[in-house]
């Protein structure tokens, strides 16, 4: 590859990892602070700092092997250096997508209007479990994340690069399944929280239906708080489960390409794409939260200020 357009991938890498940083940091220092202002965290923000978090750590992983495959491939010749950034980024990964979905039910717990006795049950529970939740699926990751260590071997890794294809082309064909039905598993697995994800969106919407009708039974006002944070809620839902197809989508042709020609190239492009997700999803939290949103325009203001005195 020559260095004009590896140069401009690597441009486009970092510009989307510093707009994501930028969104997960500002997300985590405003509930950090309210944290210690107030000496309690509510379970929205513990949930929105623990995603926050998770992406700026995935956010890191992968620019870092954007950096490597760009710069020097070679460091994953031996595979063990692969084999702790594989590790890292299912970890990530799978806390990313597990903190998302845990922000998709409690939206849904808190703001959907069924008299059913087992939502209402877990409806007035649910703050007193998030904290176990959380830490639940932090260790769920850890677990999933433990066979990439495994089943990756050094002669496998070493052969997915172009220049070492030619003299191990026995051994590639046998650990290329391994690899392969261990990365189309872990990729699988994403598929329960996001179905969790996409069915509290549907019930959010059918809630919401429900509402809007009963508004209009009772000729009240559609725009009264509980439509608003209905509107909010499947905004903040939907907006997950696009970006996160997309992403996924990334993800595995970022994988697969590993069995093809011009892997660096390839890889990159599916890093690239899968940016778009953890870089911009928080800016839309940012946006649909109440308090985010009040302390951003708090910082524009004083950004914007700023720059006007310097400037005269």
């Amino acid at each position: 590859m020559s260095h004009e357009p590896e140069n401009i991938l690597i441009l486009i890498a970092v510009g989307e990892f510093s707009v994501g940083i930028l969104g997960n940091v500002f997300i985590g220092l405003v509930n950090f602070m309210e944290w210690v202002k107030n000496k309690k965290i509510a379970s929205v923000d513990l949930i929105l700092t623990s995603l926050a978090i998770s992406r700026i750590c995935l956010l890191c992983i992968i620019l870092l092997d954007v950096f490597i495959l760009m710069l020097n491939p070679d460091v994953y010749a031996t595979g063990k250096q692969m084999r702790i950034i594989d590790f890292f980024w299912t970890l990530t990964n799978h806390l990313n997508v597990w903190f998302a979905t845990s922000l998709s039910i409690f939206y849904f717990f808190k703001i959907a209007n069924f008299f059913h006795p087992l939502f209402l049950w877990v409806k007035w529970r649910i703050d007193r479990v998030v904290l176990k939740a959380l830490l639940g699926f932090l260790a769920l990751s850890l677990l999933i994340s433990l066979p990439v260590t495994g089943n990756m071997h050094d002669d496998f890794r070493s052969c997915v690069k172009t220049k070492y294809r030619a003299n191990l082309t026995l051994s590639c064909g046998v650990n290329k399944a391994g690899y392969a039905s261990t990365k189309i598993f872990l990729n699988l697995i994403t598929l329960f929280p996001f179905s969790m994800s996409l069915v509290s969106f549907l019930l959010l919407i059918l809630s919401l239906w429900r509402h809007t009708r009963q508004m209009q039974l009772n000729a009240t006002g559609h725009r009264d708080p509980s439509t608003k944070a209905h509107v909010g809620a499947l905004k903040a839902v939907v907006s997950f489960l696009l970006l996160f197809t997309a992403y996924y989508l990334a993800f595995l042709v970022a994988t697969s390409s590993y069995f093809l020609p011009e892997t660096e190239l390839a890889v990159t492009l599916g890093e690239l794409i899968a940016l778009i997700y953890p870089s911009s999803h928080s800016f839309i939290l940012i946006l649909e939260n109440n308090k985010l949103r009040h302390a951003s325009r708090r910082v524009l203001r004083k950004v914007l200020y700023i720059l006007k005195r310097r400037k005269f």
